[in-house]
């Protein structure tokens, strides 16, 4: 006699998770902005240079990278529920030490407390949506998981630089602080949906043995991936405002548009990604396809032939491309994941994102200093392509990883 089938996951239960995983995933998007939005009111405030607010970057991504590699393991011990709850805290925290900054000193450790907050995001989403969501929904979660957090890029300056006109930054930053703690609240109120399992080993299990994921080289595959596909990432975020302004002579109003404009089709690349995912088998094709076309749009922007006008429609439909790959990239990586590892292996592949985040405005910083724009992009673009025979190898390295311990 054949066995019962299980009775499939109410869709509204994996709606719930996936929704409070959002909000937090949206929430650390909206911490990397907490910093950048206010540089010009910090530079005037307490006579900074661009190097000094810079440095404050540097800080926040160095220790939200050294933060998340170091939470993959955490989650895996503890879980990850009362990382989620304490990186909350933490946020509130450094938005009410911003609010009441009295020079560059107090900015540095805002900018330390707030990468600390951020770092424990990747792992602790991902092993709750990996455990809590049924599987035929979890294509589905990962497009929600990114465009949320696109969601968040695009929310954070409404928030504060809105606050800082009808008041001043530090209402705004006291507002921002009201918010987390806000969020802390309503995710503390449904806890019981973002419960998840330690995992357990063996008293005496070696060091080593915990280690041991560390030898795959897939994993550095896919940390190479998100390193490199994050350094792009920065570039359109630091520098496409002000490439647009000197080559074109685009207003700094249409410029902005332009970056609110990526990050909404990307938000928008992300839902069609994520029917895209649940339909190819190799997760990694479709990453490499969408990145190489990306990679084009930028290459064919850093040319000048299209004009002000062209040039800020292809940059906003780079984002659509970026965001198509986003679902089948989270799919790839959890495929490439040993078991039992998931917090720690997510923990160091997505510190690629913030070690990204860190070197591109060294990098690139150099060429706009100089004054080479098309380079900035054309160099935007070539490092994408690097991220796409990263994809790839991680297809090809990815049979047999999922099955081992």
């Amino acid at each position: 006699m054949p066995m019962p089938l299980a009775e499939p996951v109410p869709f509204r239960q994996d709606a719930a998770v996936v929704g409070l995983v959002g909000l937090a995933h949206a929430s650390s998007h909206f911490s990397h902005l907490l910093l950048p939005l206010m540089f010009p009111v910090f530079m005037a405030e307490f006579s900074l240079s661009y190097s000094q607010v810079g440095l404050l970057m540097t800080v926040f991504f160095v220790v939200s990278g050294i933060g998340q590699a170091a939470a993959g393991f955490a989650v895996d011990r503890l879980g990850a529920r009362p990382l989620l709850f304490a990186a909350q805290a933490i946020l509130a925290l450094a938005c009410a030490a911003a609010s009441l900054a009295n020079g560059y000193p107090a900015l540095l450790l805002v900018a330390a407390l707030a990468g600390l907050g951020n770092a424990t995001f990747h792992p602790v989403d991902f092993t709750i949506m990996n455990q809590r969501v049924s599987a035929p929904r979890l294509g589905h979660a990962f497009s929600a998981h990114g465009l949320t957090g696109n969601l968040g890029w695009a929310a954070a300056p409404l928030f504060l630089v809105g606050l800082t006109r009808l008041s001043d930054w530090r209402t705004a930053y006291l507002a921002a602080a009201m918010m987390y703690l806000a969020i802390l609240a309503l995710l503390w109120l449904h806890r019981d949906k973002l419960s998840t399992r330690a995992v357990v080993r063996p008293a005496g299990m070696a060091q080593e043995n915990k280690l041991a994921f560390m030898k795959l080289p897939v994993v550095w595959w896919c940390f190479g991936f998100f390193l490199l596909s994050t350094m792009t990432l920065a570039v359109v975020q630091s520098f496409s405002a002000s490439i647009l302004k000197a080559v074109h002579g685009v207003s700094i109003e249409a410029a902005t548009l332009t970056l609110t404009a990526y990050m909404l089709c990307g938000a928008a690349g992300m839902l069609v990604g994520g029917f895209v995912v649940g339909r190819a088998a190799h997760n990694d094709r479709v990453v490499a396809i969408a990145m190489t076309v990306a990679a084009l749009c930028l290459a064919l922007c850093s040319t000048g032939l299209l004009g002000g006008t062209g040039t800020m429609v292809v940059l906003a439909a780079t984002g659509l491309a970026v965001g198509i790959g986003g679902p089948s990239r989270d799919m790839m990586i959890k495929r490439a994941t040993p078991r039992e590892s998931t917090g720690r292996v997510y923990g160091m592949v997505y510190s690629g994102l913030d070690v990204g985040f860190a070197l591109s405005p060294m990098v690139f910083g150099l060429f706009m200093d100089r004054g080479w724009y098309a380079a900035t992009l054309l160099g935007a673009a070539g490092t994408l392509l690097l991220s796409v025979a990263a994809a790839l190898a991680v297809g090809r390295q990815s049979t047999g990883t999922v099955a081992t311990g």
